[in-house]
């Protein structure tokens, strides 16, 4: 994994009971360590690459989500972290519960879990790293400063297909 710079995460709770939250809190600790990755945390959506999510979208949130999001400068990934985040978790058949954070904006990486696992929330960072570290070659390589989700997975699709078309070559080659 090569990562170009040192991203800044926003973590945003949502209706959780928590749990996640004290897992976030966790990873960010000696024993797990998250920042080793370079990873700093801030609380200003403005300098936030990264944006961690946990608990369930309801009608009173999803307006701050959506703004927390709109504030955040391209590129930038977004991560559910619980089952709560990811599709509404136990909650999901609540009166107030709209479902995951997908409800209201793109998400780059699922992680679930109840309580999301420190273990877990790491491999979802790294991932998020590379994908962060993707979008920015592909805005370089398109010469935007932003991209849509869409253009974003028509571009992961168009990189899939790149791979196997390569494999198949390497293995009519053998």
């Amino acid at each position: 994994m090569r990562v170009s710079k040192s991203p800044w995460l926003l973590h945003y709770d949502g209706s959780s009971c928590n749990g996640c939250d004290i897992e976030v809190l966790a990873s960010t600790a000696p024993r797990f360590d998250v920042e080793r990755f370079g990873i700093i945390n801030t609380g200003n959506p403005k300098h936030a690459d990264i944006l961690l999510c946990t608990g369930g979208v309801n009608s009173q949130n999803k307006d701050v989500i959506r703004q927390i999001y709109d504030q955040m400068p391209d590129p930038k990934v977004v991560l559910a972290c619980g089952i709560c985040a990811c599709d509404g978790g136990i909650f999901k058949d609540c009166y107030n519960i709209l479902g995951g954070t997908d409800k209201v904006i793109p998400v780059d990486v699922y992680v679930p879990g109840c309580a999301v696992r420190p273990e877990a929330l790491i491999d979802g960072v790294v991932k998020a790293l590379e994908i962060l570290d993707e979008k920015e070659r592909a805005f370089k390589k398109e010469g935007k400063r932003s991209l849509t989700s869409s253009e974003y997975k028509a571009l992961l699709e168009e990189k899939a297909g790149e791979s196997e078309t390569k494999e198949d070559t390497d293995a009519s080659e053998s």
